[in-house]
């Protein structure tokens, strides 16, 4: 499956599965995308009313669900709830334990330590994800420094 990178990308596999691209599920994924930070349903259903987007907390919550059951979307638990995300595709975390915030970050471990993993565990290890924790050094953000480089 190709990795959705896109808001375009998001409506195209929505229609492609067959999902209605009703108006609330296309102000979900344009407020995700938007944003391109991890919200709960309530700060979803609370930014897009106060932007004027008339939508009920029912409406959010199904497409949340239907979004991300489809792999459309992103849906991280944590102990006060679920969060979603615009990116879907395998990736990894950065949790800020200063602001809450939660980092997505492309990486990509050397060969030689999934082989140790592998040897170690005897599974061969064919995706990954890791959660880092930790505290702001400086207030550059992640994307900000990737843009930087």
């Amino acid at each position: 499956m190709k990795p959705i990178r896109s808001l375009e990308d998001a409506i195209n596999c929505c229609q492609a599965r067959g999902m209605r691209l009703s108006r609330q599920r296309r102000l979900v994924l344009e407020l995700l995308w938007q944003v391109q930070e991890h919200l709960s349903a309530r700060d979803i259903y609370d930014r897009l009313n106060q932007q004027g987007k008339s939508i009920g907390h029912t409406s959010v919550y199904q497409n949340l669900e239907a979004l991300s059951r489809e792999n459309i979307i992103e849906c991280v638990e944590r102990s006060e709830g679920r969060l979603y995300g615009h990116i879907s595709d395998s990736h990894s975390h950065i949790n800020c334990l200063d602001t809450n915030q939660i980092l997505d970050i492309h990486i990509e471990l050397p060969p030689e330590l999934l082989a140790q993993v592998e040897q170690q565990t005897g599974v061969k290890i064919t995706d990954y994800q890791i959660n880092f924790y930790g505290y702001r050094v400086n207030p550059i953000s992640i994307n900000e420094e990737a843009k930087a480089s």
